[in-house]
């Protein structure tokens, strides 16, 4: 049985070394096609996707409960969580106090939920707002009933479709469907957000 050399153990060295150097090049060429927060997509949030050519931030006007008009880019500067929600939509119902809860949580000068109602009338939201004592939310109403299909792409086009957009304006990923917005997992993701973006 023959003995290691010196030799055969400089090799067996460098050939590891230059696995691991090709390992770490190709887990991050590959992790370059994903968001930043993907891996924030599990339990709660397993439907966190990034898209891979995201549209730009609509700006449709808006109206708030009291009449007054604003657009998306009026809240450039902090992290924001956009839901579309309409009350016929029975998935957006059930979500609407864990939206409620997480702005309650973590709204700020640096976080917002902004949840903008698709419904046909501006009569029905501001009712089921009151109703649901949905506080800690402001109320934000879509005239024109487009903002949604602006940013829903062909993949998904159904309600709730919520979408976390950074500073700037840029969306960062979505989730199309209803999640716990109060969960372990959704408070990760929006502190990763908070702290990246």
């Amino acid at each position: 049985m023959k003995t290691p050399t010196l030799k055969t153990g400089i090799i067996t060295v460098v050939g590891i070394g230059a696995l691991g150097i090709l390992y770490v090049i190709f887990s991050s060429f590959v992790s370059s096609t994903h968001g930043p927060l993907d891996s924030y997509a599990v339990g709660e949030m397993s439907k966190f996707r990034t898209v891979p050519e995201p549209p730009e931030q609509p700006q449709n006007t808006l109206v708030t409960d009291t009449g007054e008009e604003l657009t998306l880019a009026d809240k450039r500067g902090k992290i924001v969580l956009v839901n579309f929600w309409a009350t016929w939509c029975a998935p957006c119902v059930v979500e609407m106090p864990y939206l409620n809860a997480l702005e309650g949580r973590y709204g700020s000068d640096e976080f917002e939920v902004v949840t903008i109602s698709m419904d046909r009338r501006i009569e029905e939201p501001l009712a089921f707002f009151e109703e649901r004592e949905l506080d800690n939310l402001n109320f934000y109403f879509d005239p024109g009933m487009s903002i949604a299909f602006n940013v829903m792409g062909s993949a998904n086009r159904g309600l709730p479709l919520t979408i976390l957009y950074d500073r700037n304006g840029q969306e960062i990923g979505r989730v199309a469907g209803e999640a716990e917005w109060d969960s372990p997992e959704a408070h990760a993701l929006i502190e990763a957000a908070l702290e990246r973006y």
